[in-house]
């Protein structure tokens, strides 16, 4: 297995930024929505890839919850939008793509998910359906930012600098210190 130590790093600040944002959340219906999470899962799926995503959306659910600032409800919603993001940016190279793999992974798959979550593990009642439109919100808001931030990156000339610079990192593989 490869290690990118950049992308390692990467990942490690945007669920630092995440994390001590967790304080802005927006509660809707039964859930609390968290578009910084949002924002956060379409920048490493562009810029990190799929398993970078993922890895960051887990360590931000888990420290979160931790912390007492998340709910269970994060791992699925914020995993399933970052795997489904990258997965889109890197097998089209298109932004819209991605956008659009971060709202159907979190809102619609994500919020279908968290209902075995809610009803199983934490014993709340309800539809099949009831986490899509709270999730469903949160990641729009969330999506629209990234897209905005991608779109001043683009206009800049950063983003080209920026997805140059972490894919063209020396790999480290095996055993890291040898």
């Amino acid at each position: 297995m490869k290690i990118s130590v950049r992308k390692l790093a990467v990942s490690a600040m945007l669920t630092a930024v995440a994390v001590s944002l967790s304080g802005f959340s927006i509660p809707i219906g039964a859930s609390r929505c968290f578009p910084i999470q949002h924002l956060a899962n379409v920048i490493a799926g562009v810029f990190l890839g799929p398993w970078y995503g993922v890895a960051m959306a887990f360590c931000t659910s888990l420290i979160r919850n931790l912390m007492g600032t998340g709910s269970l409800l994060a791992f699925p919603g914020s995993m399933i939008g970052a795997l489904a993001c990258g997965l889109l940016y890197r097998h089209t190279g298109k932004l819209a793509l991605a956008y659009l793999g971060e709202v159907v992974g979190t809102g619609i798959l994500g919020g279908v998910l968290c209902y075995p979550v809610a009803a199983l593990i934490l014993g709340r009642e309800g539809a099949v359906f009831a986490y899509v439109m709270p999730f469903l919100m949160s990641t729009l808001s969330g999506t629209g930012i990234g897209a905005f931030f991608m779109g001043v990156l683009l206009k800049s000339g950063a983003f080209n600098y920026l997805k140059h610079l972490l894919d063209s990192e020396v790999q480290l593989s095996g055993a890291v210190g040898k």
